[in-house]
């Protein structure tokens, strides 16, 4: 059985898509409305802009739900996933691509998601750490003694989990971890605390979006970050979206489940080849490929 997945926020790069909309009519008509439903020209930035520019959330987010979803449609038939799943941001991407909403209400949902979690960012000063080295639930353990703000936010594969929250929550944190015996607890480049209780402010705003937009049931199961398990209700769909902004990102438990499901092959669709090292790292045994 084949999956494809779609990546989240920090996969990417200067360039990404141009090939895409030099090459293909169909990815330069929804790469045009784009620019229109967002009100600037993203594509200036992705193709020729500054890392900075791309770095800025209300940027990066929709750039790479254009990527990946473009990559999906300009596919026609060849896209014929038995079950999709995206990490964090990518779950959007995924949605899109299986047919739960249409294209232009995906790009919308993503640009109000960027920007109310940018709004967030903003209110607390806060931050994320990659912490390698330690089993899930001592991660868990350790985070629960800070009394600062600090969760789990990304299980990306064993031994790996990205926690989240204050600055001075995050920083107690790696202490600990090390001295637990982390290999590494490193601070990450991000301008906030996703997926933790620290997003609540952008919740409601998000929450609002997704309620009043239009979900249809997919054409294959839709393994949700927040609780690793196949759906294909719109209603449930809808239910575990809005739970992903604070919540953690399963993105282990997602494939060894999709395994468990018969799995034997992932492509990733969208910037970079994050989750294809990642699924390698969960179970050798699937084959993995890309496309960007």
């Amino acid at each position: 059985m084949k999956a494809f997945v779609f990546p989240g926020q920090g996969a990417q790069f200067i360039g990404m898509g141009k090939d895409l909309y030099d090459n293909n009519p169909l990815a330069r008509e929804m790469f045009e409305k784009a620019n229109e439903v967002l009100g600037f020209r993203i594509t200036d930035i992705m193709f020729a802009g500054t890392e900075d520019e791309l770095k800025q959330t209300k940027v990066t987010q929709p750039a790479i739900f254009l990527h990946s979803v473009i990559l999906a449609k300009t596919m026609g038939e060849d896209f014929k996933p038995d079950m999709v799943a995206g990490h964090s941001l990518g779950e959007f991407s995924a949605l899109v691509a299986a047919g739960v909403l249409p294209f232009e209400q995906g790009l919308q949902l993503v640009a109000t998601r960027a920007m109310a979690m940018q709004g967030a960012c903003e209110k607390t000063p806060s931050t994320m750490a990659a912490v390698l080295g330690l089993p899930n639930e001592k991660v868990e353990e350790i985070c629960a003694t800070i009394d600062d703000i600090v969760a789990p936010a990304n299980y990306n594969c064993p031994g790996q989990v990205v926690i989240s929250g204050t600055v001075a929550g995050v920083e107690a944190a790696c202490e600990k971890m090390k001295e637990a015996g982390a290999r590494r607890a490193l601070v990450l480049k991000v301008g906030g605390a996703f997926h933790s209780p620290l997003m609540e402010p952008a919740h409601a705003v998000l929450a609002d979006a997704i309620e009043k937009a239009d979900f249809a049931t997919p054409v294959c199961p839709v393994y949700q970050n927040v609780d690793a398990l196949p759906h294909t209700d719109p209603q449930e769909i809808k239910r575990n979206l809005i739970a992903q902004l604070t919540a953690p990102v399963k993105w282990t438990q997602i494939i060894q489940n999709m395994v468990a499901d018969g799995l034997t092959e992932v492509v990733e669709l969208g910037p970079g080849a994050v989750l294809q090292g990642l699924v390698k790292k969960i179970d050798a045994s699937v084959a993995t490929s890309g496309r960007q």
